[in-house]
């Protein structure tokens, strides 16, 4: 399996090893009331993975409560050992729970942990911890050193200069072999400046950075096509929008240089390094690729009456109403008995509406004193 899964795998039984250890600690009473009470406070109610796997394992741990608690006193031991098979003992890793390489020191010389240890898998190779290598990690890794001993006892891995490979002590003049990147010169190991070598690829419109037993590839500056370092003074060749003006790419201000610029009515030119733009000028806007002024938004059109006063209006409703009792007048002098009934109704209304605004006013100024 993979080594996501490998850790996966040995968290989710870390915490199963840490459940059953508390079913062996408590079992003071074998009673089912008593089993109960540990199961409820093995897990937190919001601990989903824990709740999981206890719920994988109630069965059998419910056999061990009952039947083998005195043959196996260890239920860890009987149940994920030899009942599930899935884990090995301390020292012990693989499908056949075969031991891990051991030395001086325990597992892995004590300086490293054995490859799927306590698990079904893993192939029991030490990985070990940082400074050491070897089968049994009793060596010093590459830029660690091992000082003499006076006694019969192993001193540790020390960590050499950081540009040596190999050393003697961890003074910068104590190498005996350097790292990539370093040459070994009277036991120093120098830095290689790559940049003044072959041995730099950059890629185009980049430069050569040196950098301690290292280099890095750096942006040229924005007016440069090409160059050999930082800057506008550093181009092999000026970009689009920049002339040599001395030894540097400088912008070329077009909107100084240019006779017109931006040919668009009501337009201004803004000048941008490297390159320029047209806007609309103050008061203007751009719409349907022109420039155009900039109105406040007008109302919806007023309708023929709409600036006339109310008095002026009402003026107008008797006009009007004088216009049709003529006509009905006319129509009833003819003899004409239906217009003559509309006739004397229209007169009615009118004097009734006259008469009812007229009182209404004497009444409003009596009122007021007037």
């Amino acid at each position: 399996k993979s080594e996501r899964c490998r850790r996966c795998y040995n968290c989710s039984w870390k915490r199963v090893k840490g459940i059953l250890r508390l079913f062996t600690t408590k079992r003071d009473l074998i009673n089912e009331t008593r089993l109960l009470e540990i199961v409820e406070a093995a897990c937190d109610k919001t601990d989903f993975d824990c709740n999981r796997l206890l719920e994988q394992i109630e069965d059998q741990v419910e056999t061990w409560w009952f039947h083998r608690q005195q043959e196996a006193p260890d239920l860890f031991d009987w149940l994920c050992i030899e009942e599930l098979r899935l884990c090995c003992p301390p020292g012990h890793y693989g499908p056949e729970c075969a031991e891990c390489p051991s030395g001086p020191g325990g597992v892995c010389g004590g300086l490293g942990r054995c490859e799927g240890e306590g698990t079904r898998l893993g192939d029991g190779d030490c990985v070990c911890d940082p400074g050491y290598s070897g089968v049994l990690c009793q060596d010093c890794a590459d830029g660690y050193y091992r000082e003499k001993s006076s006694n019969h006892t192993q001193p540790p891995c020390s960590a050499c200069h950081h540009s040596c490979k190999k050393c003697t002590s961890p003074q910068d003049n104590k190498c005996l072999d350097c790292k990539p990147g370093w040459i070994l010169h009277s036991n120093k190991c120098v830095d290689v400046d790559e940049c003044g070598t072959e041995l730099a690829r950059c890629p185009s419109n980049t430069y050569c950075f040196n950098t301690d037993g290292s280099y890095e590839c750096r942006g040229c500056d924005q007016a440069c096509v090409g160059c050999m370092g930082s800057g506008p003074a550093r181009c092999k060749k000026c970009a689009r929008g920049f002339r040599l003006t001395g030894a540097k790419c400088l912008d070329i201000d077009e909107c100084s240089e240019r006779a017109i610029a931006c040919p668009g009515l009501n337009e201004a030119c803004i000048n941008e390094e490297g390159s320029f733009r047209c806007e609309c000028a103050e008061g203007f806007i751009r719409r349907d690729s022109i420039c155009v002024e900039n109105l406040p938004p007008t109302g919806p059109e007023k309708g023929l009456f709409d600036d006339m006063t109310d008095d002026e209006v009402l003026v107008l409703q008797q006009m009007f109403f004088g216009v049709v009792i003529c006509a009905l007048a006319t129509l009833a002098a003819k003899g004409d008995m239906v217009f003559t009934a509309i006739f004397i109704g229209g007169v009615a209304a009118m004097a009734g509406y006259w008469l009812s605004e007229k009182g209404d006013r004497v009444l409003d100024g009596i009122l007021k004193g007037r």
